[in-house]
């Protein structure tokens, strides 16, 4: 077991019990994500909760992509480094950062990426960038979209319910690997990611039932 895996064990007994103590949770469809090899893991963001949640549901340890801000502040940055957190500057080319989402998945990591590149402050899952989708041709490893619902509301005593839905990997064979392909797997993402936030918010309005299935 690597260093980091060790760090994502203690931490789903730690931060986990702290986030399942706060936070009403459900996870749909958890089951469809490969549990080994190289993957690329595609969320929506609205809440600084959603990656300890996102993280607490995934069934596997993912590297997450932060921006470079977030391991600038003292103490956030050393702990999120600890999970294998990739450090990303946001509006510009960052060449390190690709390299380094791209080896985490050709070496069979799972790779999490809020793909709008930025929290949505709507309450709306927004446009999905192509870095994903980039990370997933170059290396022919499978997508998996993901929704959260719930948590653009959640805060702390207010205790909102959330909600999770996976659905089917995405393979993109046949796309080319340029700037084409990746508008076209990006927009496949986003149809995902915008139908099972979708079906999330039935599902809270039917009151969260222990068992369903998220569409594809």
């Amino acid at each position: 077991m690597s260093s980091t895996d060790s760090v994502w064990t203690v931490g789903r007994f730690t931060i986990g019990t702290l986030v399942r103590l706060l936070t009403p949770l459900r996870n749909y469809g958890a089951e469809r994500v490969p549990r080994s090899g190289g993957v690329v893991l595609a969320f929506n963001h609205f809440h600084w909760v959603d990656p300890p949640v996102f993280g607490l549901l995934s069934p596997r340890p993912m590297k997450f992509v932060a921006k470079v801000e977030a391991h600038r502040i003292p103490g956030l940055g050393q702990l999120i480094r600890s999970f294998g957190t990739i450090s990303v500057r946001r509006g510009e080319s960052d060449r390190e950062a690709v390299r380094q989402m791209r080896e985490a998945v050709r070496h069979g990591y799972a790779l999490g990426l809020f793909v709008e590149g930025t929290r949505q402050l709507n309450g709306v899952p927004g446009q999905v960038q192509p870095g994903a989708a980039m990370v997933a041709l170059q290396e022919d490893v499978p997508v998996v979209p993901a929704a959260i619902y719930g948590s653009y509301e959640w805060k702390p005593g207010n205790w909102h319910p959330i909600s999770v839905a996976w659905g089917e990997p995405l393979r993109f064979d046949g796309l080319p690997k340029n700037a084409k392909g990746y508008r076209e797997a990006s927009a496949d993402v986003q149809t995902r990611i915008h139908g099972l936030h979708a079906w999330l918010r039935e599902m809270h309005e039917l009151g969260r039932p222990d068992r369903a299935t998220p569409p594809t």
